[in-house]
């Protein structure tokens, strides 16, 4: 086939581009702007464009197939030339559904753990031999790519619920119709898309009703709240299996999970995690892999990239980098490292990025988040209030909704790296510095830390 990405630099739709090609696919593309890692990762495939910008004159009618990105406007200059043409134009949601439409298909649904439990599935089937496909939103240890398509007759799709592209609005979950899924937990988010948490709950409600239609089998956090009351409302005659977190114990900063009366080290940890670890465990199960056999092979899992992973360690301090930005998020990573951490001075630096933690409306549900934190500084980038066009924050309205007065604002790089030295000056302690993001911090270089 000849295939065209339009917006080709994005996380996904790069490594998309890359495996087609790789499939034996004519593939081109186009972007405005093309950023680390993807720029890189397109040149050594000889996939990146000679130019950033938009050319219409790259489409024409030997184009089999055009991938839509998500960030490419409705006025775009190549999607308009492609509906002229009549080409047939997908969203990479649907393009990956019509892929893999003769697979069994296995979806990781909710607000939050999605990479991780679909990290934790990857790493135990690829350690077991198992043959399966994947798309993950993540680089994951062991995997060279976060995109795999083949002929395996399983694939595992980790599916977020922000809409498909700017033609077709409904959430990348809607189109994957999966045999199998999980649905993690679920929490407000993407304000600027789903104005009220109705809205919200109402594409997970959607995604249960297609797959009651479908005979599918749901694995769902019962602990969570919003899921419970979801599949009360939405799962009669759906067949659902829940799940809870794990038995496990810290002793001397390690981990350990309990389960039928044997003791598993793992080097995952946190609450929140461990459960994500049950939920990859029952997916497993759905495809004949025994507990036992699980858990020996998930000990080893170190976690996926920013999904609190250990980026040094000396006898000092520790730092670790996680993608933490909606409340819930912020929260269980929080309990995760003062549980295990509980004699380090506790540093904690949060980034507001996304839309919905950079908009002052949404603010309060950050309520006493950062609490348990030694010591704790909220960042936001002024150049990321300026794309999203929303105004500058202020610092009192701030430290109000945190419900936290002694907390410290920055918006420099150099301000933060000035904060959190004279907080390690502070204690005699070991040092546990958190950093969360799913942004840059204006680029920080990390070797400053």
């Amino acid at each position: 086939m000849r295939i065209h990405f339009i917006a080709i630099g994005g996380a996904i739709m790069h490594q998309l581009a890359i495996e087609l090609q790789r499939n034996g696919h004519q593939v081109s593309g186009s972007d405005d702007e093309i950023f680390e890692p993807a720029k890189t990762n397109l040149h050594n495939e000889r996939l990146l464009p000679e130019a950033e910008g938009w050319f219409p004159e790259k489409l024409n009618v030997s184009i089999d197939a055009v991938i839509l990105g998500m960030h490419a406007k409705d006025d775009n200059p190549e999607l308009i030339q492609a509906r002229a043409l009549g080409l047939k134009i997908y969203s990479f949601p649907e393009f990956i559904y019509e892929y893999s439409k003769d697979k069994k298909r296995i979806v990781v649904a909710g607000s939050h753990g999605k990479t991780s439990t679909t990290s934790m599935i990857m790493h135990v089937l690829k350690k077991l031999n198992f043959q399966f496909d994947f798309l993950v939103g993540a680089k994951v240890e062991g995997f060279d790519r976060s995109v795999s398509l083949s002929d395996a007759p399983v694939i595992i799709l980790e599916g977020d619920e922000y809409p498909a592209s700017v033609i077709e609005k409904r959430p990348k979950i809607h189109f994957y119709h999966p045999h199998i899924a999980t649905l993690t937990g679920i929490e407000w988010d993407h304000i600027n898309v789903f104005p009220t948490y109705e809205n919200y709950v109402e594409q997970f409600a959607i995604f249960l009703r297609q797959m009651k239609a479908a005979n599918a089998h749901l694995i769902y956090c019962q602990e969570d709240k919003a899921v419970q009351d979801l599949v009360k409302q939405e799962g009669e005659g759906l067949s659902a299996t829940p799940y809870q977190t794990p038995s496990y114990s810290i002793e001397h900063d390690a981990v350990t999970v309990h389960y039928n009366e044997k003791a598993y080290p793992v080097e995952v940890f946190g609450a929140h995690n461990l459960q994500n670890m049950e939920a990859a465990r029952l997916v497993c199960q759905e495809l004949g892999i025994e507990a036992t056999d699980f858990y020996k092979q998930i000990q080893d899992f170190s976690g996926a990239a920013k999904r609190l992973e250990k980026v040094y360690e000396d006898e000092r301090k520790i730092i670790f980098k996680d993608f933490a930005h909606a409340p819930s998020k912020v929260r269980a990573t929080m309990k995760a490292v003062r549980e295990r951490y509980a004699q380090h001075q506790l540093i904690v630096c949060f980034e507001l990025h996304t839309f919905s933690s950079l908009n002052e409306k949404f603010h309060a549900e950050y309520k006493n988040t950062l609490q348990d934190a030694d010591a704790a500084c909220i960042y936001f980038s002024e150049h990321a209030l300026a794309l999203k066009r929303l105004p500058l924050l202020d610092t009192t309205k701030l430290k109000q909704s945190f419900a936290q007065e002694d907390l410290e604002v920055c918006s420099k790089p150099v301000d933060l790296l000035s904060w959190i030295q004279k907080e390690k000056e502070k204690t005699s302690k070991p040092i546990c510095l958190l950093m969360m993001s799913s942004g840059t911090y204006d680029g920080l270089d990390w070797n400053l830390l």
